[in-house]
């Protein structure tokens, strides 16, 4: 324990001895509350309660006791007494566990006691840009809904067999920090270190993690250190004066009405490395997504304003320090502002993330495909505008569960159209996502089909697989995804600049774009109509000359599609087109999304782009 360094915003360790641990037959307590009087914690035992006097060990603010001949085994609370006499209940800011909502003192854990096995998966986890990413967007209550809650017991049996068949190879949850209200789904906390107790133990949520691993799935932690929610018990004001939130009332609250962390506070800071850290360090968690970056870097989010100095002070020293003792974890950041080096190491004066989410490419891609066929010649350059800037971070294409709430509709009830041109389209979408470069990520129930929108009190509705058009969409995106994973241009590529190429991107009369992707082996060639017209002998440029075959086609009849395909291999002539010297001819049904694929020719002396990537080693 090194208090000069928890006062300092260095302590990313912090949670081992602050809140309450076991202590030879007993417990202890550490306990930070600069401005209390008085500080006393009391247990329920046997419905009645004992009441102890911690002692201030430190002038900045530290109390500790230690009871001897206690079993960690209670609940239990703080009573502070403030400054002005008045007396305030709270909850352990480090507590582990806490009672299940609305109950909420804290309950005394050891976590140490679980054994992890999947060791083999953990010393061989590496950090790779080459690798690929596809990510599956979970509210723990959201998957299915056979009682009063989901557990986490339930998403070890039900969860990863269905992650696997579908070609997920990442689970991101959203928050599992302990918090009040349901409907805030998480983002809104009181306990950062403590894990909801709605879905059982920590114990229980280690499991699920544990089989994760044995099943070559990484699962990621959606982590919101902005703000906190406002409830008595918890962080707000908590020992009678702001501790934990910005002393200046302007800056204290945020626009959701919840309390903005003191980010230049160093034992704020120190609170949440050690809450990041416990969740990586304990509970094996493979990286974590930093929700609302905007509202870190600017002051409530708005560029206006300005820049909080504090924030990204914070950030930068986050991420350096979380990299520096776990450089095999990802770090990702939901940012929607312009902010430069999101994605640069902080040593290149960056903020240090792994990845940022795209959320101008899923703002931009959504609005296009809402739009009715006849005008998007008019907004061609939405889908290729992307590309413009995508390399200058390390992006993640995200379609997350902020696009289907709140009267936004569901993916494919974004869609223009018909029902059926609503699905049409929607498999069109998805094929352009999984071949655009950057890694992936989608929320629970994109993947069946869904039209009514997420429901934090409801599971999936499971039942729409009983139809033809819902069934067939999910094959669709299973066999997009194992696609994805086979082939390592999809992926291992991504962020290196000569791996896609436009062919067609200028074609806004017919609504066509035509691009390719690359690795050592292949060369796969996308086109996508996005019209309701059809094309027969519609020729295209291609880069090598060979044999082009389909990989997928989106309007195949087993994905309920009107059949128009391209059954036979097609050999390229040696017509230019698109400015390239080979050219092939198509048939193009309305709405396809189709990939060609052929192999390259390890001799062929006309591809200079293979003989570049070549040089760069594939995890």
């Amino acid at each position: 324990m090194n208090l000069d360094y928890f006062f300092s915003g260095l302590d990313t360790q912090a949670y081992k001895y602050m809140g309450c641990h076991k202590h030879g037959n007993g417990v202890e307590f550490y306990l930070w509350a600069p401005h209390a009087k008085r500080v006393e914690v009391f247990m329920s035992k046997d419905d009645f309660k004992v009441f102890y006097d911690l002692n201030k060990i430190d002038n900045r603010g530290i109390w500790h006791l230690i009871i001897d001949n206690c079993e960690c085994i209670y609940s239990y609370r703080y009573r502070i007494t403030c400054q002005n006499g008045n007396i305030v209940e709270k909850s352990d800011p480090y507590a582990f566990y806490s009672e299940r909502r609305p109950a909420n003192a804290s309950v005394m854990y050891d976590l140490s006691q679980y054994k992890f096995t999947d060791d083999k998966y953990m010393e061989n986890r590496k950090f790779s840009y080459q690798k690929p990413m596809n990510i599956y967007e979970v509210h723990v209550n959201g998957f299915k809904h056979e009682s009063e809650l989901t557990t986490y017991r339930q998403l070890k049996e039900e969860l990863i067999p269905y992650v696997k068949q579908m070609g997920y190879n990442y689970i991101e949850m959203m928050p599992i920090v302990e918090y009040p209200f349901d409907g805030s789904w998480g983002y809104q906390a009181t306990g950062f270190l403590s894990a909801t107790s709605r879905y059982g133990t920590p114990w229980d949520l280690m499991d699920f993690i544990n089989e994760c691993h044995l099943n070559d799935i990484g699962v990621l932690l959606d982590v919101a250190y902005v703000h906190f929610a406002t409830d008595s018990y918890g962080l707000e004001n908590f020992d009678g004066e702001a501790c934990y939130e910005y002393k200046d009332k302007k800056r204290a609250k945020s626009q959701w009405g919840s309390y903005q962390f003191d980010l230049g506070s160093g034992p704020v800071i120190s609170y949440l490395m050690s809450s990041a850290n416990i969740f990586l360090n304990e509970y094996h968690f493979d990286g974590l997504r930093m929700d609302a970056v905007s509202n870190i870097i600017f002051f409530d989010g708005n560029k206006k304003i300005g820049e909080n100095a504090s924030g990204i002070s914070f950030v930068k020293r986050f991420n350096y320090s979380i990299k520096k003792e776990h450089p095999d974890v990802i770090l990702i950041a939901e940012d929607s502002t312009d902010y430069e080096k999101v994605t640069v190491p902080t040593e290149y004066d960056g903020l240090g993330f792994d990845y940022k989410w795209d959320l101008g490419w899923m703002n931009d891609t959504l609005d296009y495909y809402s739009m009715d066929p006849e005008f998007r010649q008019y907004h061609h350059n939405q889908l290729t505008f992307s590309m413009a800037y995508f390399y200058y971070e390390k992006f993640i294409l995200p379609l997350s569960h902020d696009e289907v709430v709140h009267s936004k509709k569901t993916i494919v009830d974004k869609m223009w159209g018909t029902y059926e041109e609503k699905f049409a389209q929607c498999r069109n979408l998805y094929l352009y996502m999984f071949t655009h470069p950057g890694k992936k990520l989608n929320f629970l129930g994109n993947d069946i089909g869904m039209f009514r929108e997420f429901d934090e009190t409801r599971g999936l509705d499971w039942d729409l697989l009983k139809y033809p058009m819902h069934d067939s969409f999910n094959r669709f995106f299973r066999d997009l995804c194992q696609i994805y994973l086979a082939y390592k241009a999809f992926s291992c590529y991504d962020y290196d600049p000569l791996s896609f190429k436009w062919i067609d991107a200028d074609n806004y009369k017919q609504s066509v774009y035509v691009y390719t992707r690359y690795d050592e082996d292949h060369c796969f060639v996308v086109v996508l109509n996005m019209k309701p017209i059809s094309y027969t002998n519609y020729k295209i440029g291609v880069p090598i000359e060979g044999t082009y075959a389909e990989l997928i086609n989106s309007e195949k009849d087993i994905y309920s599609g009107c059949n128009m395909c391209n059954f036979k291999p097609i050999k390229s002539r040696k017509i230019k087109s698109h400015g390239l010297p080979n050219s092939i001819t198509i048939d193009l049904a309305p709405y396809a999304g189709i990939i060609f694929s052929t192999k390259i020719k390890k001799k062929a002396d006309t591809l200079e782009k293979p003989k570049t990537i070549k040089s760069i080693k594939c995890a």
